[in-house]
Order: structure tokens, then C-alpha cells, then sequence
């Protein structure tokens, strides 16, 4: 399938075996029959919003994608469904870091694409010199046949308390190329070297780190009472040899999809709350017993 003039290749990669992985940008959403998807689109449109697909064309090998990751293929491809290195390990991605207990592989020759999305991906190389990566939970999305998707442990008690993102996360080892998910646009993207040295932040906005980095939460000061009355409270801290990948404008875009409460009935959307579902009134007490 032919999809020149319609999309633009933004990004590509080629892993050892020969398969190439492209992610592809709609230049423009032209129409829609329902007015108000219209409207969406249109302001989509303005603030530069571009629909995405991953396309990935492998000959004679295999790729390893997430359930409900797949779009339409096309060649002599044939998919069947593992536990991606038996039930045991299975069992374990999906109870401890939330990844899915099955995985999809795609084998032979043709292409195929991914779901659709105004998402953002990038894609890593993963082996050589910097080995392998840990990412936050969900963030794998597809990759190399070769590639191995496993848990990791965090080595610091305190990560898994208070670092928002479990005690497991989800490590991508082998050599091959990695199709990741990007909280944000990827010129956005802030990648720190660590070079041995020490990286601390006040969020939980950095999402992938080299295998090698080592992840913990830790006082913003030396002392308790510092800590307690700095309005910093525990910062997350990167330390080692290796890189930390950061998305530091993610709340800014997390302010700006928050609804108060109240705004959902008020607006009609549902969720939120505070007032009446018939009319989307507030209530309050005006302090008059009467």
C-alpha cells in the first residue's frame, strides 16, 4: 500500500535484520461529516496537531508489537500471540509492572502499521555501547524480534514508596530498534548525559533512563526540617553512567487537560461533579439556617 503525498516520514531506523521502522505525519486532517469532530480538527489543525503511524516493513524476520498496537498489515505476514518467553515471565510483566501478559509477533515479509494517534513516538536503538533501557510502564509499544521485554526491580525502597511509578518498571534489552511513546513532542525532549555525575528532579516527568542509571527519591535538603519547609519535599535523583530521558514540559500540558471539579457537569462532559446533574447548577451553603 502506497501512502506517498499523503504522509511524510519523519523518522527512520533499520535494525540488524533489515526491517525498517518509519514513523509517518499526516500533513493534514482535511475533513470530517460531524461538525463538531469539525471543530476539533480545526483547531487541531491550527495549533499544529499532526496525526501519526508507526510503519514498520520487515522481510523474512519477525517484529514484536503490544495487543491492540496493530493497525492493517499487508504481505505474506502471519501473527500469533505468546506470553513473550513463557507464562511464568508473563505472568510477572502483567502483575508487577502492568505491562500486557500477551504479546503479538509478526512474522515473514510486508508491512505493517500502527494505530493512528496526535500522540508522539521515537524510535531507540537498543544494544551496543549503551545496552539496554528502562522505561515507565505502558511505554513500550513495539519493537525488534529480538529484542527482550522485561520487569525491573527498583533497587531503592524509596523509589518504589515515593517515586510515582512503582516498585517495577519495564526494562527493553537485546539488540534491535525500540518504538517508544513520548509524553510529549520530541523536539521537546530533554536527554541528559550523566557522565557519573548526579540528576535531580522535582517530578516524575523524566520517563526512560539507560539500564545503568540507577533510580531513587531522596530529601531536597540535608536535613528534615529543611525539607519540610523548602516546598520541594523529595526530588527524584538519576545517578551514574548513562542518559535520562525528560519530558520537563509534560504538567504544563497535564494543567492544561485538567478539568476542575464542577467543570464536567457544567460543561456537559460528565465527570467532575459538584452541582446538579439536570442543570449543572452549584450548590452552597449561603450560611442562612433558614
Amino acid at each position: 500500500m502506497s501512502l506517498r503525498g499523503k504522509f511524510e516520514v519523519t523518522a527512520s531506523k533499520t535494525a540488524s535484520d533489515g526491517t525498517v521502522f518509519e514513523v509517518l505525519e499526516l500533513q493534514e486532517l482535511k475533513a470530517y461529516w460531524n461538525t463538531s469532530a469539525a471543530e476539533r480538527l480545526y483547531f487541531a489543525n491550527k495549533t499544529g496537531m499532526k496525526a501519526k503511524m508507526v510503519r514498520i516493513r520487515i522481510e523474512n524476520s519477525k517484529i514484536r508489537l503490544e495487543p491492540g498496537a496493530l493497525y492493517f498489515m499487508q504481505g505474506n505476514l502471519e501473527m500469533k500471540t505468546s506470553s513473550g518467553g513463557g507464562m511464568m515471565k508473563g505472568l510477572l510483566r502483567k502483575t508487577l509492572s502492568g505491562e500486557t501478559f500477551w504479546v503479538n509477533e509478526i512474522s515473514g515479509t510486508g508491512d505493517i502499521y500502527l494505530e493512528p494517534t496526535f500522540g508522539h513516538y521515537f524510535l531507540h536503538d537498543i544494544g551496543g555501547l549503551e545496552g539496554g533501557v528502562i522505561v515507565d510502564k505502558g511505554f513500550f509499544y513495539a519493537g525488534s524480534g529480538d529484542l527482550d521485554i522485561s520487569i525491573c526491580k527498583q533497587k531503592k525502597i524509596s523509589a518504589g514508596f515515593f517515586g510515582g511509578k512503582g516498585f517495577f518498571q519495564t526494562k527493553i534489552s537485546g539488540i534491535g530498534i525500540a518504538v517508544v511513546l513520548s509524553p510529549v513532542p520530541l523536539d521537546e525532549v530533554e536527554i541528559m548525559d550523566l557522565s557519573g555525575g548526579k540528576l535531580s528532579v522535582d517530578g516524575p516527568f523524566a520517563f526512560m533512563r539507560s539500564e545503568n542509571v540507577e533510580f531513587a527519591v531522596q530529601k531536597s535538603s540535608k536535613s528534615w526540617f529543611s525539607t519540610s519547609v523548602s516546598g520541594e519535599g523529595f526530588l527524584h535523583t538519576y545517578s551514574g553512567s548513562g542518559k535520562v530521558w525528560m519530558a520537563p514540559t509534560q504538567s504544563i500540558y497535564e494543567r492544561l487537560t485538567y478539568v476542575p471539579v464542577g467543570m464536567g457537569a457544567a460543561g456537559g462532559r460528565g465527570g467532575g461533579g459538584g452541582g446538579d446533574e439536570d442543570d449543572g447548577d452549584y450548590d452552597y451553603d449561603d450560611g442562612d439556617d433558614d
